[in-house]
């Protein structure tokens, strides 16, 4: 299909019914789901993964691992019990399909919202890739020819080759640019608040391989959740969010006029993403050119050790069950290219053994370069005082740990959440015995 994704600019792209991002799921917490997933792709087999909910393990959306895939011209059914409440989403985890739009919001709506808000906006973060995603081999053998052909290549080509580089020991594809819900700054999505209300904005990072630095202008931010759970309320003036990840906050509008939010890319050079956040009837209905919020430039950025869970998540075990230590590991200076937990590349990779019942520990040790969100899928895990489901690795020795109570059994895909980082091997499979 096609779409519009700024003045001048469209996208020739996949979609779920007709549409990018696809359309937005919304259910009440313990209603049941039931979605069937008709697959008309061209000569290709797909999934679906409910990411950040644990569904059972047969709904799970992952090909090889819960599910064989959607074969063109036949279709499957998902359904499960949506809880708990939260922000999530929903995509293709077959091969590369991430990168061809297959992505949608889905939320599952509390009962009883532990925070008061007026109203609400979803804002989904993305990055644009015109043509056909490439794996990391290829996109660095393209580099390694381009880089041999001399001065007298296309200046354009030249630019684009540059921007797969990250800078920091590893490829990034070469993005035309960043969204927030399917628009391009040239043609910025428009959220609405009103001065005296409170807004929710449910924060949603459905990119490939796009972390950002994301700050409001004029205002700071209560984060109240993070993927999908509640924590006690925290102002910030800027967060940083990793593929995969989700953040709600609320913000107070106190601030009439119109403003920008920003979303940087951590990693790569690829210009921000913006959108417009504006109050009816003030005078000013566009924010300035290039405006940047301070928040990108100082003030308090959230941590993972500023969120405290409003639910009971118990203390972390000083001897867990079963604890496992392991590297992350990749990058350009990898023989093969290739992204690894310790040492293994999936799906040439052993399981991770569990037993129902048992709290697991997982330490890891980012030896690489780049930053990786890790996903976890069927369960949250505790991060400090927070339960989530994604938890960034920085990179340059980076650790991070979480736990989690085995209580979900099946196997369970773990994996980078960098779409290319998975694809070249860094992922591990959950077994329970």
């Amino acid at each position: 299909m096609e779409v519009n994704v700024g003045s001048d600019r469209t996208w020739d792209t996949w979609g779920y019914n007709g549409q990018y991002p696809g359309p937005e799921i919304r259910v009440t917490e313990g209603e049941r789901l039931r979605v069937t997933v008709e697959n008309r792709l061209p000569d290709a087999g797909t999934t679906v993964h409910w990411h950040g909910l644990p569904v059972p393990n047969g709904m799970d959306g992952v090909p090889g691992v819960t599910q064989a895939p959607i074969e063109p011209g036949e279709s499957m059914t998902y359904e499960y019990e949506a809880a708990p409440a939260g922000t999530y989403m929903y995509h293709s985890h077959q091969g590369l399909q991430l990168d061809r739009g297959l992505v949608g919001p889905l939320i599952v709506e509390e009962r009883t919202p532990h925070v008061d808000y007026d109203r609400e906006h979803i804002v989904i973060l993305d990055d644009l890739l015109s043509g056909t995603p490439k794996t990391l081999k290829e996109l660095a053998g393209e580099q390694e020819n381009g880089g041999m052909m001399g001065r007298g290549r296309n200046r354009r080509m030249e630019g684009r080759n540059r921007g797969m580089m990250s800078g920091m020991g590893g490829i990034i594809p070469p993005y035309d640019g960043l969204m927030i819900n399917g628009k391009l700054p040239t043609d910025p999505a428009v959220f609405e608040m009103r001065e005296g209300e409170r807004t929710r904005f449910r924060l949603v990072n459905l990119s490939s391989a796009t972390t950002y630095h994301l700050a409001l202008s004029g205002h700071r931010m209560h984060v109240s959740h993070a993927d999908g759970r509640p924590v006690d309320p925290v102002e910030v003036d800027s967060l940083q969010i990793g593929m995969g990840e989700r953040y709600d906050v609320i913000v107070e509008a106190k601030n009439p006029g119109a403003h920008t939010l920003v979303a940087g890319a951590v990693e790569g050079d690829v210009p921000p993403a913006r959108a417009t956040v504006r109050y009816p009837g003030a005078r000013r209905t566009r924010p300035p050119d290039g405006q940047v919020p301070d928040g990108l430039r100082a003030g308090r950025q959230l941590r993972y050790s500023d969120l405290r869970s409003v639910e009971t998540t118990g203390e972390a075990t000083e001897r867990p069950d079963r604890e496992r230590n392991l590297r992350l590991s990749g990058g350009m200076m990898m023989s093969r290219g290739e992204w690894s937990i310790d040492g293994q590349y999936y799906p040439d990779a052993d399981p991770l053994n569990v037993q129902k019942g048992q709290r697991v520990r997982i330490n890891m040790q980012n030896r690489s370069m780049m930053l990786h969100p890790m996903h976890l899928h069927g369960h949250f895990f505790q991060v400090g005082d927070a339960l989530k489901d994604t938890v960034i690795a920085e990179p340059h020795m980076g650790r991070a740990s979480f736990e989690f109570v085995a209580d979900n059994p099946g196997d369970w895909f773990f994996h980078c959440h960098n779409l290319y980082h998975l694809e070249a091997g860094m992922a591990r499979v959950f077994e329970y015995a």
